[in-house]
C-alpha cells in the first residue's frame, strides 16, 4: 500500500493514465489500479518501468522506491528506513496525500500541516544543525507544500490534538511564536480542521507514548496506518490490534481535552501572554 500510493502519486502528477502505465509494463489498467492499492505484488522490473514512465531519473529515489518494492513482497507492514530524506519521509508524503481522514496528536512542535512558514524554518534549522541555507529552504518548501493539500478541492479532514508544551516551547523569536499562534486560530476556522489542545492543567493522559498520527483512507478496503517517526527512521503499522490501542488513545485525548470552541480561547489566551 505505500510503494502503490506512491507510484499514484508519481502517475498523477504526471498525467499518466493507468491505461497507458499498464501499456507500458505489459499489463491491464485493472492491474496497475490493484498496484497502486497495494492489492498485488511488485515486480522489480514493472517497478523499474513505472519510475521511468513517470521521469524519476534522480538514482536515490528510484532506489528507494525499489528497496520498498522488495519490502513490499514481505509480509506484514513494519516499515523502518535508516536514510530520512529519501525514503521514509517521501512515503510518509505520499500516504498522506492519499488520506481522507488524518487524525493526529503532537508534544514537541505543531503539528508541519500547520506550522507557518517562519516556525517551519526554525523548526528545521533546529532539526537540521550544520545543513546549508539551501537546504533549509528546499525542506521549508516541501513542508509548504504539503500544507495545499488542507484547503484542496479533495481536502481531508484533519483531527488533530496539540499538547500545551507543543505551544510554549518556543522555536523562533516572539513574532514567530505570535504568528503561530494567530495561524492556529485561523486555520482551526476552517470546516475540514478540528484542532484541540490538551492542556498542563489536565495532567498525565493516553498520549504518554508520544506524538503519532493515525492515516485512513478513502478506499473501505484499505486498512488504517499509524506513523511513528523516530530519530533515523520511522514506523508504519497497520496491523488491527495495534491501529486499536492508538485509535483509543487518540480518542481518550479528544474526550479528556477542550473541545474546537475552548481549545480556540486558550490559543488566544497564549497570544495575549507572548
Amino acid at each position: 500500500m505505500l510503494l502503490g500510493s506512491q507510484l499514484r502519486r508519481l502517475r498523477e502528477a504526471r498525467g499518466i493514465t493507468r491505461e497507458a502505465a499498464g501499456y507500458s509494463i505489459r499489463a491491464s489498467e485493472s492491474k496497475i489500479s490493484r498496484m497502486e492499492l497495494g492489492r498485488v505484488s511488485f515486480k522489480t522490473r514493472d517497478v523499474e518501468d513505472l519510475l521511468t514512465l513517470y521521469g524519476i531519473t534522480d538514482e536515490a529515489e528510484r532506489n528507494s522506491l525499489l528497496s520498498l518494492a522488495r519490502e513490499a513482497n514481505v509480509a506484514g507492514w513494519w516499515h523502518s528506513y535508516s536514510d530520512v530524506l529519501p525514503s521514509w519521509f517521501p512515503t510518509y508524503v505520499g500516504l498522506e496525500g492519499a488520506a481522507s481522514l488524518i487524525r493526529a496528536y503532537e508534544v514537541q512542535f505543531v503539528h508541519g500541516l500547520l506550522q507557518t512558514e517562519a516556525y517551519a524554518r526554525a523548526v528545521v534549522r533546529r532539526g537540521m544543525q550544520g545543513a546549508s541555507q539551501a537546504d533549509v529552504e528546499k525542506r521549508v518548501a516541501l513542508r509548504l507544500e504539503r500544507q495545499k493539500y488542507l484547503v484542496s478541492e479533495n481536502a481531508p479532514e484533519f483531527h488533530i490534538v496539540l499538547d500545551e508544551a507543543a505551544l510554549r516551547r518556543p522555536y523562533g523569536d516572539r513574532e514567530v511564536m505570535r504568528g503561530q499562534l494567530q495561524h492556529l486560530i485561523e486555520v482551526s476556522e476552517h470546516p475540514n480542521v478540528r484542532l484541540q489542545i490538551m492542556p498542563f492543567s489536565f495532567g498525565g493522559h493516553s498520549g504518554e507514548s508520544g506524538a503519532f498520527t493515525i492515516l485512513s483512507f478513502p478506499e473501505s478496503d484499505l486498512s488504517d496506518v499509524v506513523y511513528l517517526e523516530q530519530l533515523t527512521s520511522a514506523l508504519y503499522l497497520d496491523k488491527h490490534e495495534d491501529v486499536a490501542q492508538y485509535e483509543k488513545a487518540l480518542k481518550e485525548l479528544q474526550q479528556d481535552s477542550p473541545g474546537p470552541d475552548e481549545s480556540r480561547d486558550l490559543l488566544r489566551g497564549l497570544l495575549q501572554l507572548s
